[in-house]
């Protein structure tokens, strides 16, 4: 187990970092890892070690047990309709076309029926994961998929207690096996919901009480494991019990703690369950029968997905809604692996067949990440295909009847918060995103929010940019924002540009594109507190407004800067180098010593002087100016500029 172990761990960590530099999700790599180093490639880790499938399984326990955290009970309450309404529909709607098909195919009713099941589950680690960090789990869809999940995994549980019945080798009826299944998930909600109310909480005060973050972690991680191991004994998904039990502390106030304390093991071991799913695959098979399993790939997606969206649509959701709920939930699940080995130990299934339905479902969870990721803009144009409309056209249509008009270009918190202002004046203004759910929930109150790349000039030019009055750039992305600048100056070369940008790391290249005021948040944020602070400490309102008109007329070079911590992130929005504050203090045999700044030439390094202290008093970092002994600069800007010149000016 030790070498398996060191081998995941090693071609994790290359491949991971691979991923991550080419913009793929983690959870691919895992699936790689699996499969290149499985004992159907390269050969490098044994299949079938009982430790590591142990580890593996914990991986889904602990994601799980944190997502419970996240859905409260008064929050699984409200979501009951979603649960075991939605769920039993998405199983009974998608089961029963694949078993139909897979009765045609010449297998019987019962294990048709079965596999169909089995095929209709979707995959809960790697939605509930790919969910989580897209930060999409409270969404609409987000909620519709989690809520379908927790009623699969139920059925799951159902599934695996009935297939002896299927097979002849169970003595118990399935009228005797299914409810005694359920009084067993009964009897364990009700044990861990009388824990949570009356014992945990007491145990957790107590532990907090000592201050001690080695107990706390203990006291978390025996939780987890204890709740996973009374399940099993009783005979049901480990995973659900986790679920349940996170559930149920959902409403503590520790279940931040434990949730910062989960995630650590949470994110390895779950990591190796991808690798342990990836190592079922044999890459051979992909070779001699490829189109085959591509076809039933597509067959399984397109069956599942189209199920979902058309019960989520009739429920009421909106279609953006519906089509995204149907992605999150086309692929099949790692349940299906599990049912799969029984039904081939029981000899109800061809092996052929087996190897062919296992790639299929593989690679149906391999596409999910992707899916997720560019469901927005494949949901989108999945709408638009279906209602027929032309974004252009519409943009068009509004764009002409304005004139004086302001563009918005991103349209989130900041451009929506402009957009009221501008309502209260009687303003007149359009406003572009490229997020469909949320133009569709603007679009249901305003008429003048339209979907679409602000990038384009096409649409720029459809938003009647000629008669516009003024653009105001609100993305979130500093990339994006330097190319809606460049494309507005080029279409109009008088028109006033407003940008909005989380930092002022663009600032000199936007202002260089043509933009006319640029607003950095992090530094407006900063003004606006010192500003009250200066104030509240009793100076005249008229003098703090003239040094932060001051500030911003020198394009924010007081602020430039900060001084990192032991924990600071050195690398900024999109991974660019951020601009640090570091003293350096001049020895008597450091070489800056009786030289002047001028000498120096530090700004070619990439630095700027900040100020420049001498026996306790601030001096003005002149060219002229000759250092000292003793004399402390303050130095701003990258950390690989920062360390080269400290070691231009110390060197001796």
């Amino acid at each position: 187990m030790f070498a398996n172990l060191l081998i995941i761990l090693v071609a994790s960590l290359i491949t991971i970092a691979l991923f991550r530099r080419l913009n793929l999700p983690p959870l691919l790599g895992y699936l790689c890892v699996g499969v290149l180093c499985g004992p159907f490639a390269a050969g490098w880790i044994s299949a079938g070690g009982q430790d590591m499938s142990i580890l593996a399984e914990m991986g889904v326990v602990f994601l799980l047990f944190t997502l419970g955290l996240e859905f409260s009970l008064p929050r699984m309450l409200a979501l009951k309709s979603t649960v075991f309404g939605l769920g039993s529909l998405q199983v009974i709607c998608t089961s029963l076309p694949l078993a139909a098909l897979l009765h045609l195919y010449g297998l019987s009713l019962a294990v048709s029926l079965t596999l169909a099941a089995g095929l209709a589950l979707s995959s809960t680690a790697i939605v509930s994961k790919e969910l989580s960090s897209l930060g999409e789990i409270f969404t609409p869809h987000g909620q519709n998929a989690i809520g379908v999940l927790l009623f699969q995994d139920l059925v799951a549980v159902l599934l695996l207690t009935l297939l002896p019945l299927i097979s002849g080798g169970s003595e118990q009826a399935w009228y005797v096996a299914l409810p005694l299944t359920l009084g067993k998930a009964v009897l364990l909600f009700i044990g861990l919901l009388v824990a949570s109310r009356w014992l945990l909480p007491r145990l957790f005060h107590e532990v907090a009480a000592a201050r001690s973050n080695e107990l706390f972690l203990l006291m978390a991680l025996v939780i987890v494991l204890l709740t996973a191991w009374l399940t099993h004994l009783l005979g049901l998904s480990m995973a659900l019990g986790a679920f349940l039990a996170g559930m149920l502390l959902g409403e503590s106030h520790y279940r931040h703690q434990i949730e910062a304390d989960i995630r650590p093991f949470r994110d390895v071991l779950l990591g190796l369950f991808f690798v342990s799913v990836g190592m079922l695959i044999d890459l051979r098979l992909f070779l001699s029968h490829g189109l085959t399993i591509i076809a039933l790939t597509l067959l399984l997606i397109a069956i599942k997905g189209l199920a979902v969206a058309l019960l989520v649509r009739l429920r009421g959701n909106t279609t953006t809604v519906a089509w995204r709920s149907g992605l999150a939930l086309a692929q099949g699940g790692e349940f299906f692996f599990a049912l799969l080995a029984q039904m081939q130990s029981s000899t109800l299934l061809d092996s052929n067949l087996a190897s062919l339905l296992l790639a299929a479902v593989f690679c149906s969870m391999s596409v999910t990440p992707l899916l997720l990721r560019g469901a927005p803009r494949l949901a989108a144009r999945l709408q638009r295909r279906h209602s027929g409309d032309s974004s252009l056209e519409a943009i068009s249509a509004s764009g002409e009847a304005q004139q004086g008009h302001v563009l918005i270009c991103g349209y989130g918190r900041v451009g929506q918060s402009i957009g009221r202002f501008l309502r209260r004046e009687n303003i007149p203004y359009i406003a572009l995103d490229d997020d469909p759910v949320r133009v569709q929930e603007a679009a249901a109150g305003e008429d003048h929010v339209h979907y679409g790349d602000c990038r384009r000039a096409d649409l720029l030019q459809a938003m009647n940019i000629a008669q516009a009055r003024l653009l105001v750039v609100a993305v979130d992305n500093s990339e994006a924002a330097l190319q809606i600048v460049e494309q507005a100056r080029r279409l109009q070369a008088e028109l006033q540009i407003l940008v909005r940008t989380r930092d002022d790391s663009k600032l000199d290249a936007l202002l260089a594109l043509g933009a006319n005021e640029v607003v950095p948040e992090l530094l407006e944020s900063s003004l606006m507190l010192a500003s009250h602070a200066l104030v509240m400490l009793g100076l005249p309102e008229s003098r703090v407004q003239q040094s932060m008109d001051a500030v911003r007329a020198g394009r924010y070079r007081l602020l430039h800067g900060f001084y990192h911590g032991g924990h600071a992130d050195l690398l900024g929005q999109h991974q660019q180098p951020r601009t640090l504050l570091h003293a350096v203090t001049l020895s008597a045999q450091a070489s800056a010593c009786q030289r002047s700044l001028d000498e120096l030439q530090l700004e070619q390094l990439g630095v700027e002087i900040q100020g420049i202290r001498r026996h306790g008093e601030e001096l003005s970092p002149a060219p002229q100016l000759r250092l000292q002994a003793g004399d402390t600069l303050l130095l701003a800007g990258p950390l690989v500029a920062i360390e080269s010149s400290e070691a231009h000016l110390l060197a001796s």
